[in-house]
């Protein structure tokens, strides 16, 4: 990862990166057809989560927006800095907190399947139209029956 890479948390409550975090998902929605969230929900969403936030250079790269269960409302990195391990070491933010990590991820969203699946995380089961386009969903679970906080701190290490 990059030497000038800053992480900050935002607590729960709080609008700091609100709108730099609504550009990024929009920015990726445009090119992927992922994320595809309402305003109001989104930013709902993330005031009533944990935020953790990468920037570079004072730009928002990456955010995982957990709730206090460890479930990942969102998590999002920028094309341009994908492949250089700040998905992973978002996901071994929230372990920090959590000892299971869960969320949702498109059934079409390769990317985002291919990821979770590198980090360990199993999908429990499939949701139909679990989207409000009617997308499919799998819920996706890390626990604690295989180590998250050595598996994750195994791949940042990579």
């Amino acid at each position: 990862m990059s030497v000038n890479i800053d992480s900050r948390v935002v607590t729960p409550g709080s609008d700091d990166f609100v709108d730099e975090a609504w550009q990024l998902k929009e920015e990726i929605n445009r090119q992927e057809g992922v994320l595809k969230q309402r305003y109001d929900f989104f930013t709902d969403a993330y005031r009533r989560s944990k935020v953790h936030c990468y920037l570079q250079e004072g730009e928002l790269v990456g955010f995982a927006a957990v709730r206090r269960d460890g479930y990942v409302l969102f998590l999002a990195v920028t094309r341009e800095c994908r492949g250089e391990g700040i998905g992973k070491r978002l996901v071994a933010r929230v372990a920090e907190d959590h000892d299971t990590i869960t969320c949702h991820a498109r059934t079409s969203n390769e990317n985002a399947l291919r990821f979770y699946e590198h980090l360990g995380f199993e999908i429990k089961r499939r949701i139909d139209n679990y989207y409000e386009d009617g997308g499919d969903a799998y819920y996706l679970k890390l626990g604690s029956d295989v180590g998250i906080t050595d598996r994750i701190s195994d791949l940042v290490r990579r």
